[in-house]
Formats: structure tokens, sequence, C-alpha cells
């Protein structure tokens, strides 16, 4: 692709308003997302949400496409100062106008039903990835799931789950002999959390396996708990180190839309399991 070529496909052409469905839609309107069936996951999850329109540009081959900022994004005043993961694009197709004089309906927060906990410490190497994951899927997700940075803090996770969540994922790397950056779906065996008492509290580190066993110790009820794990490389040797390997960092995204997926099977009633293990982690 020569110059001319990149500089046509980088441009765009912004607009202030754009017709849609008959109803002429503005900048700074809000509207209703309705992402297409089999398109991009992430986008699905935001299925039904209002959003402001932050843009509407229009490509060089003349197709227009839609900039917006999520309402119930409690980063929102990022979206609007242009900032990646903030702003959403969707197709014409793809978008819903408020009817006439349609107020966006005041829907009470939801309890959530389902905990989204970033486990790691960044400090260690790839042990930071579940931080990293729950850093992409921040603001793209359901209301009613909660995403949440637990880094090192076992007693937080373990109070945390006292909110009765019907699904809990915990998402960690967590080592089971695999080729580096390989992802897998466990369920840990509540049955087997009695059978070892919790290890004294590591200030460096959080144990999975040692923060069910406590929240079992404090009878805290738990239901679906489920470990989206992560095969290390390297957890930052004695000295530790900063940043994830490049094979686990290649998988951040792809488990971000993997937990996405699992989230819209769960809450639309799939009450597949996955296969019950014992992962006692790697810290």
């Amino acid at each position: 692709m020569n110059d001319c070529e990149w500089h046509l496909l980088e441009d765009k052409t912004a607009v202030d308003r754009l017709e849609i469905s008959g109803v002429e839609v503005r900048v700074g309107q809000r509207i209703r997302l309705r992402p297409r069936q089999g398109g991009d996951v992430l986008d699905i999850a935001l299925a039904g949400q209002i959003a402001t329109v932050e843009a509407i540009e229009q490509d060089y081959e003349g197709k227009f496409h839609i900039c917006v900022v999520l309402d119930e994004d409690p980063g929102r005043d990022l979206g609007l100062l242009r900032q990646p993961g903030h702003r959403f694009f969707f197709e014409v197709e793809e978008v819903e106008p408020l009817a006439e004089g349609e107020a966006p309906r005041e829907i009470p927060a939801a309890k959530p039903r389902i905990l989204v906990a970033g486990i790691g410490n960044i400090f260690l190497g790839d042990d930071g990835f579940g931080v990293e994951v729950v850093k992409r899927l921040a603001g793209r997700l359901p209301s009613n799931v909660r995403v949440a940075d637990f880094g090192i803090r076992g007693l937080d996770l373990a109070y945390a789950l006292q909110d009765g969540y019907e699904t809990t994922m915990l998402v960690d790397a967590c080592s089971r002999g695999e080729t580096p950056g390989t992802l897998y779906v466990v369920e840990p065996d509540l049955q087997a959390l009695d059978a070892a008492p919790p290890e004294a509290a590591d200030a460096h580190g959080m144990n999975p396996m040692n923060v069910l066993r406590m929240a079992r110790a404090m009878d805290i009820p738990m239901k679906r708990i489920v470990l989206v794990g992560c095969q290390p490389e390297s957890l930052g040797g004695d000295e530790g180190h900063m940043g994830l390997s490049a094979a686990v960092k290649a998988a951040v995204d792809e488990a971000a839309v993997l937990i996405a997926s699992l989230i819209d099977k769960y809450l639309h009633g799939d009450g597949t399991e996955p296969e019950p293990t014992d992962c006692n982690g790697t810290d």
C-alpha cells in the first residue's frame, strides 16, 4: 500500500448530524446500542445500554461510524477526552435513536450478579496477568457485573464474596505445566477446601485457594467459582520485575473476550460448568 492509499484509509470526515431510522441524530444526543448478532463479543455485551454520541465520522468509502461514550461508564469523562478504552464505535445499523420525548430510563442500580476479580502482583512479571485483564474489561461489561482489581489484597476479596454473587470469576496466572500464554477455565474443587488449613497471609502475593479457604472459615456462602487462568512464563525471578512476558501479554485480549463470552452464557441461563479441579496458583 503506497502513501497515498494510507492517507485515504486514515482520512475521516466528521459530520455533526445523521439521519438514522428516519430520525435526525446529532453529536451530543443520546442513543440506545443495538450491536449486531455475531459481532464482537465485547460490543454485544453493551446491547441495550444508553450512550451519548461523541462523534459521527465518514470514512473514505462513504461509510458512517458512530462514536459513543457510555452513560454508565465511570470513566465517561475520559471518553469525552478521546481516551482509548472509553470510546466505542458502532455502525449506523447498530444504534437506535431514542423516541421523541423519551428520556433514558432511570434504571435502578442492579445488584451485581457476577464478580470478575483480577488477582496478581504487578511487580512479579506474569503474575500481573489478572490485573491487566480486568483493565481491558473495565466499562465494557453489563451493569450487573462488577469488575475489580484486587491485586494481592486477599482479605478484601474474601470480604467481597459476602455480597452473594451468583458467579465469581478469579482471573490469575496459574501454572499447570502448559505452554506460556495458554488459557484455561477451571472450577476449583470447593469440597477440597477443608483438606488443608489456610496458609499465613503473604504480603507479596495472593493464592486464590487460600482466599477461598479463608472465606469458608468465615462462613461466607459461595456459589459458582470459576478460575480463568493463564500459564505464566516468568514470575520475575528472585528480584522481580514489572511487565508481562510476550506470550502472556498476547493472551490478555484473548482472555478478555473469553470472559465476556462466559459472562454472556451465565447471564442467559447457560448452566454449563467447567470441570472441577484444584489449582493452588503460582504465588
